[in-house]
Formats: C-alpha cells, structure tokens, sequence
C-alpha cells in the first residue's frame, strides 16, 4: 500500500526485485490516488481505505491459496496496514510498515480546528498538505520525478486530513492488538512522519517475530533514497529467517 499522494507505480523497482527473487507482488492505486476512481486525495471515512484493502486481499488470496500473505505498507499505506491488522484480524502471514504515519508532528492545534471546522461545511474542500518534497528522499531523481508525476497531487481534502488526523493516535494506542510478525522499518531523518511514532508502536507489539529497524540518515521514503536495495535486502532476509 503507497503512501498519500502518490500511487503504487512509484514502487515498481522494488516489486520487480522481489519478483526476481519468486515472490509473487501485488499493489493497488488507494481511492483517490493514481488510477484508481474518486476524489483525489479523498476519503469520507479512514475506514473506507480498510474496506479497500479487504477486496484486495480477498482477490490475492483466490489467486494465490496457496501462497502465504505479507502486507507492505508506506507511509499513509503503514497506517492502513497497521488500522487494518488491529481492526480486521485478517489472515495473514506477516506485515512490513515503512514510514508509518502514527506521529503527524508539530501539528498546530488552530489549525487542526481549523480543518475540523472547514470539514463539516466543505468536506470535499482541497488543502495544500504542506508536505515539502525534499523530505521524502536524497536521491534527487526521485524528487524530480515526483514533482513531474502528473498522478501526483499535493493537495487533500478536509475530510481526508481530519480522518488520518484522527486514525493515527486511534491505530497507534492498539499496537498490541497485532497478532502477526511485524517488520517496523523508519528512517531517522524521516521530516513527515517522524521515527518516534514507530518505535513507540514496536516496543507496545506483543506478538512474536517481530522488529524494528531505524535507518540513520534516511528520509521518508527509504524504499526510494539511494540504500534502497539494502533496504530491500534487509526485508527479504526477515521473510527467510520466518520461513525457515
């Protein structure tokens, strides 16, 4: 599951080196993203994204009984896959979260007010986000790239902000509800969602097989900075020694 804004092709490198390595790898465009139907960057409620993800999984899992399932999920994704875990229980065999978005930072409480305000008279409403592209990684490329991708929007909706404003400390208080080895995985000079989040979320998991790991230096998206395959490296190596 990609992050805000963006879409899964963004991850496409990634998919193919996990391709080549025989795992079968499945994304989607969320609601509102990329190629997918609705409002951009739109959601009337957080829960809808979890509904959006159980058709998928169901799909995946009469494609592939007999495969067992990893959830990935970056950033605004990380939040979904954790929401779900916690919330629906599904059948899965593991999850990987990258930049989880459970701390939202200095947010100024005028200004969430302000959007809770906005909200109930103009839910559809597009907002800037705030979000500078240069937090998401130190590869330049991937920046320029993101700034030119026309299925990129920088702007969400009200109702979209006051819902992940409210998921995130709702999902982050039920760490312990996950019942699934659990890969937490988190930049340390991450500006959007900041580390502190993960690591909080990590040390309340109880289920067993689980980690976490901090990378120094990386941004937001560390699927996409420069260590991107060491990153990469690191997740396969967690799936082998729990399947082993």
């Amino acid at each position: 599951m990609h992050g805000y804004a963006e879409h899964s092709a963004r991850y496409e490198p990634m998919a193919l080196w996990f391709a080549e390595r025989g795992c079968v790898v499945q994304a989607y465009d969320q609601r509102g993203h990329g190629r997918s139907e609705g409002v951009r960057c739109h959601v009337e409620r957080f829960e809808e994204f979890l509904d959006d993800l159980a058709l998928v999984l169901d799909a995946v899992r009469s494609e592939h009984p007999e495969l067992p399932i990893t959830l990935v999920g970056h950033s605004m994704g990380g939040l979904v896959t954790l929401a779900f875990l916690t919330a629906r229980k599904p059948r899965v065999a593991s999850a990987v979260t990258s930049g989880a978005l459970l701390s939202v930072g200095a947010v100024s409480p005028v200004r969430v007010a302000l959007a809770r305000a906005a909200r109930r008279v103009l839910p559809r409403f597009a907002v800037g986000s705030g979000i500078d592209p240069e937090g998401l990684s130190r590869d330049p490329e991937v920046v320029r790239r993101y700034l030119a991708d026309p299925l990129i929007r920088r702007t969400m909706t009200t109702s979209l902000g006051c819902e992940l404003l409210a998921a995130a400390p709702r999902t982050a208080a039920l760490a312990g509800e996950v019942d699934v080895p659990l890969l937490v995985l988190h930049g340390e000079a991450d500006p959007i969602c900041p580390v502190e989040g993960s690591r909080a979320f990590h040390a309340g998991v109880r289920a067993a097989g689980g980690a976490l790991r901090v990378y120094a230096g990386l941004r937001h998206e560390i699927f996409n900075e420069p260590e991107r395959e060491a990153v990469w490296q690191d997740v396969w190596r967690w799936l082998e020694e729990l399947s082993e």
